[in-house]
């Protein structure tokens, strides 16, 4: 079965792997094998607790506990912003009127702003399309949810994810071409790799930091502003369901969309609940079989989530051993519960 589990940095050559797949668009998780071990190296003391909570970089790993095969990585970013500025354009309008000549004008403007220094930032999803299958995503995903409802006093109050803006087939970025590449001389894919890699001392030098006018872009990249690559399309609308929605911010290479939210209110964070573990053996427990359920258990330093269809009753959550191995839970421990998607509300303990 699937396990989201902790990475640990057994599983830099895995990692490397996945990496080595990944599409144009995806700064945070490139193949560069020196840059993978110091994240992983971030990511264990980050789940050991021995590193400052907004300096932490949690990093999840996607694993079949059948044969030990990794098929897809993601993280959270504890806080960005504190040590290298965290830039994205702020949607605005502003008027110009004159009643002498009777014309009144309302204007999209893109500001350049650091909004969102010191949330934690949804990032680096990327399943193996080999996995890319069942209930896999949404575990890769939604999992991290689990991670933040778990352990909200460790996070920031605001969550964010920064959403891959549209592109053409060619990989190039219309918004992009209109807007940054005056001022930045270098190709999307270039720049998009320079922050990507850590280095944003340059968006500040460079980046103009007075309002620009929407209507100085083409019509072609005033229409993508805010929109998202098709791809990522399912990733926003569950985004969305789980209570993160977009307020105006979108990324200042690409135009794609920020959406965010506070994690207390998320869906996940409200509706899932606290259960015992109950082995049972395979096939008993047909009884309260019902949604697919997200379940995670509450240890920091081994951090794990699985999807299953047993829902909780009478405070408890039955397991089959195999889960429970892959949960690393025992009879009579505590683990968190939310249905797989919107609508159904698990039946636990309160949290």
């Amino acid at each position: 079965m699937l396990v989201l589990r902790a990475i640990r940095f057994a599983d830099l050559p895995a990692l490397l792997s996945l990496a080595g797949r990944v599409g144009p668009g995806m700064t945070t998780l490139k193949a560069d094998p020196d840059a993978l071990a110091r994240r992983i190296v971030t990511a264990e003391a980050s789940f050991a607790g021995t590193i400052a909570p907004t300096e932490r970089d949690y990093v999840f790993v996607l694993e079949n506990t059948r044969n030990g095969d990794i098929g897809g990585v993601s993280a959270i970013k504890a806080a960005v912003g504190l040590d290298e500025a965290f830039y994205s354009f702020r949607l605005g309008q502003l008027v110009h009127s004159s009643r002498e000549i009777g014309v009144y004008s309302n204007k999209k403007t893109l500001f350049l702003s650091n909004d969102l220094t010191g949330c934690a930032e949804l990032r680096t999803l990327f399943l193996d399309p080999s996995h890319r299958q069942g209930h896999n995503g949404k575990l890769l995903s939604k999992g991290r949810l689990m991670f933040a409802a778990s352990f909200v006093d460790l996070l920031p109050d605001v969550l964010c994810a920064e959403l891959r803006g549209y592109l053409r087939p060619d990989g190039t970025s219309p918004f992009w071409e209109s807007l940054g590449q005056h001022f930045f001389k270098m190709d999307f894919s270039v720049a998009d790799d320079h922050s990507g890699g850590g280095a944003k001392s340059f968006i500040a030098e460079l980046m103009p930091r007075f309002p620009i006018y929407a209507d100085f872009l083409t019509e072609e990249a005033q229409t993508v502003i805010g929109r998202v690559h098709a791809s990522t399309e399912p990733a926003r609308r569950m985004l969305e369901q789980e209570g993160m929605a977009y307020e105006g911010l979108v990324d200042i290479f690409d135009a794609g969309p920020v959406v965010q939210g506070h994690i207390r209110h998320l869906r996940i964070t409200k509706e899932s609940t606290l259960a015992i573990a109950y082995p049972v053996p395979d096939g008993t427990r047909a009884l309260h079989a019902g949604a697919p359920q997200l379940v995670c258990n509450t240890r920091l330093a081994d951090f794990r989530a699985i999807v299953t269809d047993a829902a909780p009753a009478f405070g408890r959550l039955s397991l089959t051993h195999e889960e429970c191995a892959a949960l690393a839970v025992d009879a009579g421990n505590p683990v968190r519960v939310a249905t797989l998607k919107p609508g159904n509300i698990a039946h636990g303990q309160p949290t």
